[in-house]
């Protein structure tokens, strides 16, 4: 199995140097590697993009590990690499299926927050659709991701039946992404959860979460998510996560989940395990090693 990394932007040759560590880990544990280019991927020059990629004699199985792609973007990496008899390990329905919150509400809708959306930008619509969360906080994302950082301006809404309030924070959002708005909007009931700390530099509450790897509906590795604060003795309980995960279109993907302020363990969200970074604390030979135990023995 070969493991796939972005190159940096200033030499081609050369690994990102965010993934700089992992491909260590990566090629202890046995995998091999190839490098493409994000900038030409994203441009859509898909064959400059995988000039680099040498050709396996005999097809061999991949594992991107890379900044997010869009869902066609990863198609075209997708079908790119399969002419050179790399096939990924999730296919391009896969990787959607985690990637955009809609996609897989279904799934995990028994353990994560009241949840809905709309690619209807226009003021009447929004209004519309939240007044099913009555006088509750919501928080809004779009479909991959939320301006948690920008807390108080951007992503919580204390009262979702305060119009104005409603219209300030959803329009910062927007101006915020900008061109990187993912495809609409996401409302979601807000939960207390477990304090941890504050962000040492947004001031961001941090709250006791945690994300799971799974990789053929196996655990991989679960790390804290936050690498400020101390979790103490804190370990989720996994027994109802696991069961979830069996019905999960996807064979490699995370689940993040966090501890309510109640007691209660919730699902946060979940993504494409190819794109899902690892806490800067994390020990990457033990997830490279875990992912070779889980996952080679079934493609080769």
């Amino acid at each position: 199995m070969r493991i796939i990394y972005c190159d940096s932007v200033f030499d081609n040759k050369v690994i990102e140097p965010d993934y700089e560590e992992e491909k260590k880990s990566a090629l202890k544990a046995g995998f091999d590697f190839s490098l493409i280019s994000f900038e030409e991927l994203t441009d859509g020059n898909i064959s400059a993009a995988l000039r680099f990629v040498k050709e396996p004699e005999n097809k061999e199985f991949g594992i991107y590990r890379g900044w997010m792609l869009t869902p066609s973007q990863y198609k075209n990496l997708f079908d790119g690499l399969l002419k050179k008899s790399i096939q990924l390990i999730n296919t391009p329905t896969e990787y959607q299926h985690c990637h955009y919150f809609p996609d897989s509400y279904n799934k995990i809708e028994s353990k994560t927050p009241k949840s809905n959306w709309t690619t209807d930008l226009n003021n009447d619509t929004i209004l519309e659709l939240i007044k099913k969360f009555g006088k509750s906080p919501i928080i809004v994302k779009d479909y991959v991701k939320s301006e948690k950082h920008n807390w108080e301006d951007a992503c919580f809404i204390p009262n979702a039946s305060d119009s104005d309030k409603v219209k300030s924070i959803v329009d910062k959002f927007i101006e915020l992404r900008g061109n990187s708005l993912n495809e609409g909007l996401v409302f979601r009931q807000f939960e207390e959860l477990e304090f941890l700390t504050e962000h040492s530099k947004s001031r961001m509450p941090l709250t006791k979460e945690f994300r799971v790897f799974f990789i053929n509906k196996k655990i991989v590795k679960v790390f804290d998510y936050w690498d400020e604060g101390e979790y103490g003795e804190t370990k989720p309980e996994l027994d109802d996560f696991i069961e979830i995960a069996q019905n999960i279109d996807s064979k490699f993907f995370t689940m993040d989940i966090a501890k309510k302020k109640n007691g209660g363990w919730i699902i946060m969200e979940l993504g494409d395990g190819q794109v899902a970074g690892l806490p800067n604390n994390a020990d990457r030979n033990e997830f490279y090693n875990n992912l070779k135990e889980n996952a080679l023995q079934d493609y080769i």
